[in-house]
């Protein structure tokens, strides 16, 4: 398969701001569209996990991916975002950029405050609970927390965070399969790491779906799940 067929990348070197459906069709009438924003700093692996997402949903589901980047003056310690959307029509993907997501993947204090005040109130919220301290703006949200910055410590690594944080998404959110998000993991990183990052996935992986079994996907009043 052709990756560029299916995966359309579009750099943007700045700081996004956080912004709603104003002008535009909600999602939730498009469910041929699906929109999803990843946040965090750099260093944190932020930009490669929305790689990592698009790739699996084009490469190994057999869907369509554009995916975006943005981030601020530093690379490393700097706000950065990436931005995926994922559709089984190439048409939807005419316009590439986020309208209104409806999965909100978050790894630091500074992206919580500036995406989640405007996030839609039934979308899916999912964040770093080592790193983020939710407040008054994640009331009746759907939230769902992962210690993923302590469980990659604990594998060795602190590094890994985002792949644990991915194999969380795996297994609460059907955005792509737990396989494809996988394989799109241990193809993105390092030569000699895969081993790695493979119990870091799978770390997050049976967390998430320990949380989902125990129905743990629900309505907060502004406390972690």
């Amino acid at each position: 398969m052709d990756e560029g067929a299916r995966v359309h990348t579009v750099t943007r070197v700045h700081a996004v701001t956080c912004v709603g459906a104003v002008g535009a069709s909600r999602q939730e009438e498009d469910v041929n569209r699906l929109e999803i924003r990843l946040s965090g700093f750099g260093g944190q692996g932020i930009i490669r996990s929305g790689e990592i997402v698009g790739r699996a949903a084009a490469l190994y589901d057999g869907r369509y991916a554009t995916f975006t980047q943005s981030y601020g003056p530093e690379s490393r310690g700097g706000a950065c975002a990436a931005q995926v959307i994922i559709a089984d029509d190439p048409v939807e993907l005419s316009y590439p950029h986020l309208i209104d997501p409806s999965i909100l993947i978050i790894m630091s204090q500074g992206a919580y405050n500036k995406y989640v005040p405007c996030f839609r109130q039934d979308g899916l919220l999912a964040v770093d609970e080592d790193l983020v301290e939710l407040d008054e703006a994640a009331e009746s949200l759907r939230v769902m927390g992962i210690p993923a910055s302590r469980m990659a410590e604990d594998l060795g690594r602190r590094i890994v965070a985002n792949v644990v944080m991915l194999g969380f998404v795996a297994a609460i959110t059907d955005i792509v399969s737990p396989e494809a998000m996988k394989k799109a993991v241990l193809e993105s990183v390092p030569k000699g790491t895969e081993e790695l990052n493979t119990r870091a996935f799978e770390a997050g992986f049976e967390y998430g779906q320990e949380r989902r079994q125990v129905g743990e996907v629900e309505r907060t009043s502004g406390t972690r799940t």
